[in-house]
C-alpha cells in the first residue's frame, strides 16, 4: 500500500513521494523495536551523506556513511551540519552536510530523532532491573558500550559466555543460555550464534537472518519452523543477496506456479529436496513410492527441470530458501 502511494506521489511530487517512503522506512523500524545503529544508518541511507548520533550522557556515538556502513572514526561535529536534538539531555542526530534541509532532510530528522529518543529511553534511560524488555535490547544493540551491556547482563543474571539470541516471529528478542528453556511455542524462529555477552549483537543479527529462512511448517510453506544460524553456512550469503525490494529469481516464480497445481505439490517437493533418497521421502509423506514418482513427474512438468537427480535436487533446496528469503525480507 505505502510503495504503491508513493509511486502514484513520484509522478506528482517527487519530495512528497519521498517523505512517505522516509516515513514507512521510520515506521518498520519502530515495529521492529530497531536498536540505534539501525536508525542511524536509516538516516545515513535515506540523507544520503553520513549520520551520527552522538549522546555523551549515555556514552553513545555511533556514525554510519552514506552507503550503510558504520564508520566511527570521524572529526568532531561541525556546527553548520544539519542536525536536531532529541528532545532531552544533551543527545544530538547530525547529518553530515551544510544546509540548508530540504524537505526530505527535514523529513528524516524529524523520525529519525523520535524513533531513536525512544530507542534510548527503552534501553539507557528508564529501564528497572528483573526481566525488562528493555535490559534485553541493550544487550542487543551494537551500538552499547561492552560496560553497559555486561551490566545488564548481570541484572538479568546471564552468564558471561554461552549466551545466544533467539528471533522469534511476532514476539520481541530473546536471550538464552544452557540454564534455559526454549520459549518458541510452534513458532518460527531463529537461533543466533552462541558466544559471550560481547557478541550478542552479532548473534542477534544471525538469529533475525536465521528466522528468514525459517518455514510456517504447512502445505503452502513447508519446511523447519526452527532454524539455527550456525547450521546455515554459505545460506547466510545468499541471504545478504535477497533484499525488500530484490525480484524473485525464475526458479521461485517457478516453484510458485508449481504450487498453485494441487494442494500436496509445495510439501511432496520439499520431501524429496530435503530427505535422504525418494524412499525416505515417500515414507515422511505416507505414500507409495510410486505414487510419489508420478507426483514428481507432474512437478518436473510443472517446474521445467528434473528434480531427482543431483543438481536439480540442489537447485530445488535453493529454489525453496530463496522463497522463504521472499516471504520473509529483513526486518
Amino acid at each position: 500500500m505505502v510503495r504503491e502511494l508513493a509511486g502514484r506521489l513520484a509522478a506528482l511530487d517527487p519530495d512528497a513521494s519521498a517523505a512517505v517512503q522516509v516515513i514507512a522506512y521510520f515506521d518498520r523500524l519502530v515495529a521492529t523495536r530497531a536498536g540505534l545503529e539501525a536508525i542511524v544508518r536509516g538516516a545515513a541511507v535515506l540523507a544520503g551523506c553520513p549520520a551520527r548520533l552522538i549522546d555523551p550522557d549515555h556514552r553513545v556515538n555511533v556514525r554510519v556513511l552514506g552507503d550503510g556502513r558504520r564508520d566511527d572514526a570521524a572529526v568532531p561535529p561541525d556546527p553548520a551540519w544539519l542536525h536536531a536534538p532529541l528532545g532531552y539531555e544533551h543527545a544530538v542526530l547530525w547529518l553530515e552536510r551544510p544546509g540548508p534541509a530540504g524537505a526530505v532532510d527535514l523529513m528524516v530528522l524529524e523520525r529519525a530523532t523520535g524513533v531513536a529518543r525512544d530507542a534510548l529511553e527503552r534501553t539507557r534511560g528508564r529501564a528497572p532491573s528483573g526481566g525488562d524488555p528493555a535490559l534485553v535490547e541493550l544487550l542487543l544493540d551494537p551500538a552499547a558500550t561492552e560496560a553497559d551491556r555486561l551490566h545488564a547482563a548481570r541484572r538479568l543474571r546471564l552468564p558471561e559466555t554461552g549466551v545466544w539470541a533467539v528471533a522469534i516471529a511476532g514476539v520481541p528478542p530473546v536471550i538464552e543460555h544452557a540454564g534455559t528453556r526454549g520459549r518458541v511455542d510452534g513458532r518460527r524462529a531463529g537461533v543466533g550464534t552462541i558466544g559471550r555477552v560481547a557478541d550478542l549483537p552479532a548473534s542477534w543479527m544471525a538469529a533475525k537472518t536465521a528466522l528468514r529462512f525459517a518455514a510456517e511448517g504447512d502445505e503452502q510453506d513447508p519446511g523447519p519452523r526452527v532454524v539455527r544460524a550456525d547450521e546455515l553456512g554459505g545460506l547466510m550469503v545468499l541471504a545478504a543477496a535477497v533484499g525488500t525490494d530484490s525480484e524473485p529469481a525464475p526458479d521461485v516464480r517457478a516453484l510458485d506456479h508449481a504450487g498453485t497445481a494441487a494442494p500436496w505439490m509445495l510439501a511432496t517437493l520439499y520431501a524429496a529436496a530435503s530427505e535422504p533418497s525418494l524412499r525416505t521421502a515417500a515414507t515422511a509423506l505416507t505414500l507409495h513410492h510410486s505414487t510419489l514418482q508420478d507426483r514428481l513427474t507432474r512437478a518436473e512438468h510443472l517446474l521445467g527441470w528434473n528434480v531427482r537427480d543431483p543438481q536439480g535436487r540442489l537447485r530445488l533446496q535453493l529454489a525453496f530458501a530463496l522463497r522463504r528469503l521472499h516471504r520473509h525480507p529483513p526486518a
